[in-house]
């Protein structure tokens, strides 16, 4: 039978000498899979972990969505994930954790004494390094604790709902500080969650979980193409929408051609220059794991346009207060909730591929519903109970199983080492997919202007190019999620279990099909 002796995480690191398939248990692997690991001495303690890693997103979520500027906490964030999951390598995870939240209380509460736009821009942006530092530490550490299972499924349903829930709470918190209580609460507000994590976590976050080790380098080519490579990339194609000639203004054209060397240069470095790699090749060896980072990379953007447009059509053209737009965005917690409750009891049952083909077909619908709106001079709460309360129950449908479904996935088919980019990369996708395809999709609004031969556009009209711009991204994601075949999310071995089964008995070269990413190992 299979021992379990690796306290630190409860993984499974002494399997039986004898390695006959009849040996491994299934039914041992499932009681592995459910119970409680042994890191954790009390269900107590586990629930603080828990309350610390997904309060992590939730405060990564309303940094975005409540304040402007965003746009530049965003591209910080993208383009430090990467290089920071390297941090929580050499570092460890749990102090890259806490010291990331660290960061962003300090932040926080200076931006809520910002004396001009000035300093409140470079407050954000500073705010952002404490993001891309905790996001991918965050991951690391549930990656590192659960084993593949039913409670890793329940865990990581838990933290995919409280993102949006996040993102809502940055709403609301929002329009209360605009309307009721002033702009510099938002960030007091936020800076008192910031602290309240820190406690939290650092009374629950065992010290032996995601230990440092000195041994790991940082790629320092990698870190200085892929950040400037990231950032001037990003920044040409979402200012090029509102620059004074488009694309063809020349500061705009010159940081994208500069961004884009840097990202070919990158990708040399990457696979022929780094001994250390930032990005490894093994990272994508998975089977379906690249149509997997190009479904995430269209779906997360699709769903930024959503947000986006969303809020500006409710605002702008339905004439909706800011509060009453926050109310209106309920759905999106409330359904997300109950979806991570019930994903969590599912995954291990229903395949990964069904799933992903629902989530599909809900971002579609989503985005489609703003694009049909017609043009309304009846009640406004006709068209909310007519097409955006429909909208958001579908939005929430499509994000939330997405992201649940991938990052387990993700990462259960990765080997330890490699949890902390792991992380890095499902959250780059996501910040990256926004930022890219909301610049795509102000390009539409332009070349529109110019097909047109206007100087303005109503904002109704922006709103529809953009639902429209979203609608085709969604349609090509799910072509491309019917030739993903991903399996349920049992309780089984882990990465490196598995490879460690191949090594210790490479003569019975034991194929074991990972049912989670189809990953083969044998």
């Amino acid at each position: 039978m299979i021992r379990q002796s690796d306290t630190k995480a409860g993984i499974i690191e002494e399997p039986h000498t004898d390695m006959d398939c009849d040996l491994l248990d299934q039914d041992e692997l499932e009681h592995l899979g459910r119970r409680r690991p042994l890191v954790f001495s009390s269900w107590f303690i586990e629930m603080g972990f828990v309350f610390a890693v997904v309060g992590s997103l939730i405060m990564s979520e309303y940094a975005i969505s409540g304040f402007n500027p965003a746009a530049v906490l965003n591209l910080t964030t993208s383009a430090l994930l990467i290089p920071f999951a390297r941090v929580c390598d050499r570092y460890g995870g749990r102090l890259v954790f806490l010291a990331g939240h660290l960061w962003l209380l300090i932040w926080s509460l200076i931006c809520g004494f910002s004396q001009n736009l000035t300093m409140l821009i470079v407050c954000r942006v500073m705010q952002g390094i404490g993001s891309a530092a905790f996001l991918p530490a965050s991951l690391a550490l549930l990656g590192q604790t659960y084993r593949p299972g039913p409670r890793n499924n329940i865990v990581f349903s838990i933290y995919g709902a409280f993102g949006c829930i996040g993102f809502y709470f940055g709403i609301v918190i929002g329009a209360v500080s605009a309307e009721k209580l002033g702009w510099r609460w938002f960030f007091w507000i936020g800076t008192f969650c910031s602290l309240l994590i820190i406690i939290v976590g650092r009374l629950s976050i065992p010290s032996n979980l995601g230990g440092s080790n000195p041994e790991v380098k940082m790629d320092w080519p990698g870190l200085l193409t892929i950040v400037p490579g990231v950032s001037l990339v990003v920044y040409a194609i979402t200012d090029s929408g509102r620059a004074p000639h488009g694309w063809r203004t020349s500061y705009i054209l010159i940081t994208y051609i500069l961004g884009m060397l840097l990202l070919v240069a990158a990708v040399y470095v990457q696979g022929w220059v780094s001994k250390h790699p930032l990005l490894p090749a093994e990272l994508f060896r998975p089977k379906y794991m690249k149509r997997l980072v190009a479904c995430l990379f269209i779906d997360y953007g699709v769903f930024g346009l959503y947000l986006f447009y969303a809020s500006f059509y409710m605002e702008e053209v339905l004439k909706a207060s800011p509060l009453q737009a926050a109310v209106w965005f309920a759905p999106l917690p409330s359904l997300g909730l109950v979806l991570a409750l019930i994903s969590g009891f599912i995954l291990h049952l229903v395949p990964g591929r069904i799933l992903m083909i629902i989530s599909g077909f809900g971002l579609f619908a989503s985005v489609l519903l703003f694009a049909l709106m017609p043009e309304t001079s009846g009640s406004k709460w006709r068209a909310y109970w007519s097409y955006v309360f429909p909208a958001m129950l579908c939005s929430t449908i499509g994000v939330d199983i997405v992201f649940n479904v991938t990052n387990v996935f993700i990462t259960t088919s990765q080997p330890r080492r490699l949890q902390a980019v792991a992380g890095a990369l499902c959250n780059s996708l996501l910040y990256l997919g926004i930022a890219f395809w909301l610049g795509v999709s102000e390009l539409a609004v332009a070349a529109a202007k110019e097909v047109q031969r206007i100087d303005k556009m109503d904002r109704r009209q922006q709103n529809q190019i953009g639902f429209w711009t979203a609608t085709g991204l969604a349609s090509v994601s799910l072509i491309l999620v019917f030739t993903i075949k991903l399996g349920q999310a049992t309780a089984e071995l882990t990465a490196d279990e598995k490879i460690e089964l191949q090594q210790r008995e490479p003569a019975k070269c034991i194929e074991f099909e990972d049912t989670s990413a189809g990953v083969e190992i044998g």
